[in-house]
């Protein structure tokens, strides 16, 4: 084939992926010295292993034709890549695949078309692929990215893979808009960056909006900076264990609203830095089983989501955890989940599991720092109930009451003392019987002993201490006792304490039958 003018001159490296691009084959560099062949060390690199982007981007824009009855393709490993590699806006039908190369200026792809890009085990400085769609496998595996991924919009119908790579944020080195011109009648201020979310500088990989149809995999990845995934979807689900995250802004992993399968951030994945997916879709699991998450402040906001099944069993968690107004499924954690305070409002969920105790689940609604708040009381008495545990349920709802009385008057905190002492805030009847029981056996032995006087001598009766007692403790007297005896002395103070004390009885029965009654809406 005839050279156009820019490649007439080709060295010896950049004419072996010259010929091998049109039957796809591989072209290697590499020594066999593993040390020699490290990308990290790819600036030392002689002639003899450099490639300029430049024809990398002709090959892959279609200068040279496939070969009859072949794929073509650039299989290039253990090469340095001179220049930027500009691939925008371009359609590529070929394949990329790097392996162990080193790129120390930006990767391109931004408004792209291509049907597969891979770099494993290179050495980068930055990728541009905003809005790009892949037509298949986009890897990073094994890669050192120094400033940053930017994946914002962009389609990857096949897997995104980022294991094993390092990736570092861009730091002040990214500008919000990255177009080689800027309006210079009214550039971006740096205030306008962080209110329209523009700053990249602490962010590791820029991923708003991005689409991955199969699985995105970033097992055993290091990460310096964020993960900024608001609005992705991930329908064959992402997977993070072992992947160890150091922020270099207040959130370790952005993710509002993102929409996934699965979401594993587990078996050791670190994080330090806020985790938050606010408003988050999770159709299958999301797990924190042996997690280390640590953030001053917050360090889990999970508010708003929805969530098939939720395991929050971290090895350690240092901050607070936001479930406020999310819809659980399966609730599976443990009392060491939650070291700080815990935010429940508005939280439901079909089902518990863990090796809790009834105290453990009252002392973790009691973290709540909204104060107190019905809605979760109620929630966790539901769920007894749904499994038949009646006498958990009615202990739940006596705490509730024993928590709201604290936002009481103090003529309602008086009262709510009275109706927890005498019957328990309906939910103990039983205390009400015991009184009884008690006052009865004072009443009659104290009568027996101090005999009443009789009202009508003339009248014939017969005198029972324990129905006397019975008729004085009855709100209306049924017996017929206490108008026909008079109590002497300091008895007569016995018997009007109870007289007080059967009214007090019945209106706290009465109150605490209709506090049990209420629909568990009312408060």
């Amino acid at each position: 084939m005839r050279l156009t003018r820019p490649f007439r001159r080709l060295s010896p490296a950049e004419r072996q992926v010259w010929d091998a691009y049109p039957a796809g084959t591989w072209v290697d560099l590499r020594t066999g010295d593993k040390d020699a062949d490290d990308p990290a060390k790819g600036a030392g690199w002689g002639p003899e292993r450099t490639v300029r982007a430049e024809v990398i981007a002709a090959l892959l824009l279609g200068a040279r034709e496939p070969e009859p009855g072949r794929t073509a393709g650039l299989r290039l490993a253990g090469a340095r890549v001179a220049g930027v590699l500009d691939l925008s806006d371009a359609t590529l039908t070929g394949k990329l695949h790097l392996l162990n190369c080193h790129l120390p200026e930006t990767v391109s792809l931004t408004d792209a078309t291509t049907s597969g890009v891979r770099f494993r085990g290179c050495e980068m400085e930055r990728v541009r692929a905003a809005r790009c769609t892949v037509n298949g496998l986009l890897e990073f595996d094994g890669s050192t990215v120094h400033s940053g991924i930017r994946l914002d919009n962009a389609h990857v119908t096949g897997q995104f893979r980022l294991s094993r790579s390092r990736l570092h944020a861009p730091g002040e080195r990214s500008r919000a808009s990255e177009s080689r011109l800027e309006d210079i009648r009214r550039p971006f201020t740096e205030t306008e960056m962080r209110e329209r979310g523009l700053d990249q500088s602490q962010w590791a990989v820029w991923a708003g909006g991005l689409t991955v149809e199969g699985g995105a995999f970033m097992r055993d990845m290091r990460v310096t900076g964020g993960l900024r995934l608001i609005g992705a979807k991930f329908n064959g689900g992402v997977y993070l264990q072992r992947t160890v995250i150091t922020a270099t802004g207040p959130h370790a992993v952005h993710a509002d609203f993102m929409e996934s399968g699965a979401a594993e951030f587990s078996a050791g994945f670190t994080a330090t830095g806020v985790i938050r997916m606010r408003g988050s879709r999770v159709n299958g699991v999301l797990s924190f089983d042996g997690a280390t998450l640590e953030a001053p402040g917050r360090v889990l906001h999970l508010s708003h989501a929805q969530v098939e099944e939720l395991i929050l069993n971290p090895a350690s968690i240092k901050g607070e955890v936001n479930l406020g107004y999310s819809r659980v499924g399966v609730l599976l954690d443990s009392p060491a989940a939650y070291a700080d305070r815990v935010q429940l409002t508005g939280l439901t969920y079909e089902s518990l599991r863990g090796h809790w105790t009834v105290a453990e689940r009252l002392d973790w609604l009691r973290r709540d720092p909204e104060g107190y708040k019905p809605q979760p009381y109620e929630q966790l008495a539901s769920w007894f109930r749904r499994i038949g545990h009646e006498p958990d349920a009615r202990r739940v709802l006596l705490a509730k009451q024993r928590r709201r009385r604290g936002t009481l008057k103090p003529t309602g905190r008086v009262w709510g003392r009275l109706l927890d002492f005498v019957v328990g805030y309906g939910y103990r009847p039983w205390l009400a019987g015991l009184w009884v029981a008690v006052l009865l056996t004072l009443g009659t032995a104290v009568f027996g002993a101090v005999r009443p006087a009789q009202i009508d001598p003339d009248e014939v009766r017969s005198f029972q201490p324990f129905v006397y007692t019975l008729d004085l403790l009855v709100p209306v007297s049924v017996f017929e006792q206490r108008g026909a005896w008079e109590p002497v002395g300091w008895t007569q103070w016995l018997a009007w304490t109870l007289v007080a004390s059967g009214w007090i009885l019945a209106t706290a029965l009465i109150a605490g039958a209709a506090r049990v009654l209420r629909p568990s809406g009312n408060s």
